[in-house]
């Protein structure tokens, strides 16, 4: 009895010891994530470069328990988040590069696979080459995922490889790595859904004004405005990562089909009564983390939160976005530059010509003025071939990849909205004209046409467009 109560005691007294050596663990990582990029920046000198190539190498060799491995991961995250840009960069290469696959056991397995005889040898050759396949920085990169705030902080590396990558081969390799191992754990079977209110924490609340990147939110007022009873914000979150929106999306219940986001967004305009509504307008999705870029969960949301507010609201008829088109104003001047008097009808040149009080009549020379549209006569002249334009741009110009040549239009089509209507001076803010003329788009999200729509544009590039567009390809 007493070795046995000796044994429990020692069992006891050691799961403590771990518990609170855990705990401390979890406090100090958090400190270390939250505050480290604010410490004064530090290089990476060759001894210290050494010393990191062993720190690595331990990790990879896992000695000791649970406890031992998360510590030692801590203290590699802790060096990476001490280093300044430099000194990060040299720790990737040094990850990528001492910690790649090893070749020559690539090359070997190789050979005996092509000289394997019978299928059971094949296997065991094939097993072989796989975990050849696999390199060491893929087991040390995953060992972050088991700390608090590891998830987190792989992916503000991501965001950060990515800015590096193209400058190296072997960057390059990592970077697909860790997207790999990201897209795994950010499957969206794995997330969760939140409607966000004006009861949530403050702090998130600020990650909203912070993240939100398709209308600037001016301060607490205009968020408290998105917020109200007559609008949604619903949000996806990663268990890892509870207090960080991976993307979100803001959503206004209306009557009709709304064409203006300034009006949509009048924080002096009454709060709707959303049991009146007949349509729920899309009119901002952000993704949150730059380091999850690529790694698409933005069309199950849509879904998901269709599905919520179809289960909240079952009178509502319509489910539409209200989209710009940011890559309008860039396509534009390239094509005015390339087919010059070309991109414009005979008549659309007449209309032009005869504008009272200006030298260049080109379209490019007037919508240089960041306030074409106050001027009533221009901006009634450019309307026709604004509005030609925006349509061939979203219907017929394509990218390399044969896909929409804008990246807004890209995500609708693929998730199987049709493009619906073009609206005129739908966004008058600085950035609506800069980047589309200040006309925004309605992709409709018809349910019964989602499945169609969405195997036409990605099987053969074919957009959806209500006739009210493609007429406007032939004005």
């Amino acid at each position: 009895m007493t070795d046995r109560t000796g044994f429990l005691d020692g069992v006891y007294d050691f799961t403590r010891n771990n518990l609170r050596t855990l705990r401390s663990l979890r406090a100090r990582w958090r400190d270390l994530a939250g505050a480290a990029r604010s410490a004064a920046p530090a290089v990476l000198t060759d001894d210290a470069a050494d010393r990191l190539r062993e720190q690595m190498q331990e990790c990879l060799d896992a000695r000791g328990g649970e406890v031992s491995a998360r510590a030692r991961a801590a203290g590699l995250g802790q060096a990476y988040l001490a280093l300044s840009a430099p000194g990060r960069e040299r720790f990737l290469q040094i990850l990528a590069s001492d910690f790649d696959i090893d070749h020559e056991a690539v090359d070997a397995a190789c050979q005996r696979l092509a000289h394997a005889r019978g299928d059971d040898e094949k296997r065991r050759i094939e097993r072989a080459l796989r975990q050849a396949l696999e390199p060491p920085r893929l087991r040390l990169l995953t060992q972050f995922n088991a700390l608090p705030s590891g998830v987190k902080f792989l992916v503000d590396m991501r965001a950060e490889l990515m800015k590096l990558a193209h400058h190296s081969e072997a960057l390059n390799a990592l970077e697909h790595d860790l997207r790999s191992l990201l897209a795994n754990w950010f499957d969206e079977g794995f997330l969760e859904i939140r409607q966000i209110t004006w009861d949530a924490p403050a702090a998130l609340l600020e990650k909203l004004m912070i993240y939100e990147a398709v209308h600037e939110i001016r301060g607490w007022s205009d968020l408290k405005n998105r917020l109200e009873a007559d609008r949604r914000c619903f949000a996806y979150f990663h268990p890892r990562m509870p207090d960080e929106p991976l993307i979100f999306v803001e959503v206004a219940l209306v009557k009709g089909m709304a064409d203006n986001v300034q009006s949509l967004l009048d924080e002096a305009a009454p709060v709707g009564d959303p049991a009146s509504a007949d349509s729920a307008i899309f009119y901002s999705i952000s993704n949150c983390q730059r380091g999850l870029s690529g790694i698409s969960f933005g069309a199950f949301l849509i879904k998901r939160v269709a599905d919520r507010l179809a289960a909240e609201f079952p009178h509502l008829s319509h489910y539409a976005t209200l989209s710009p088109m940011p890559g309008f104003r860039a396509w534009l001047d390239a094509r005015a530059v390339e087919e010059g008097e070309d991109l414009l009808t005979p008549t659309e040149r007449r209309g032009l010509e005869t504008l009272p009080g200006a030298e260049d009549h080109s379209l490019a020379a007037l919508l240089a003025n960041p306030l074409w549209y106050d001027n009533a006569a221009v901006a009634a002249a450019v309307k026709a071939p604004l509005m030609r334009l925006a349509a061939r741009y979203l219907l017929v110009e394509k990218n390399r990849r044969g896909r929409a040549a804008d990246g807004v239009a890209h995500f609708h089509l693929s998730n199987g909205a049709r493009v619906e209507r073009i609206n005129w001076l739908g966004d008058l803010s600085p950035k609506g004209i800069q980047q589309s003329a200040g006309i925004m788009i309605n992709y409709l999200y018809r349910l019964s046409d989602i499945e169609e729509n969405h195997e036409a544009y990605t099987g053969e590039g074919r957009v959806a467009a209500s006739p009210a567009i493609t007429r406007l390809l032939k004005t």
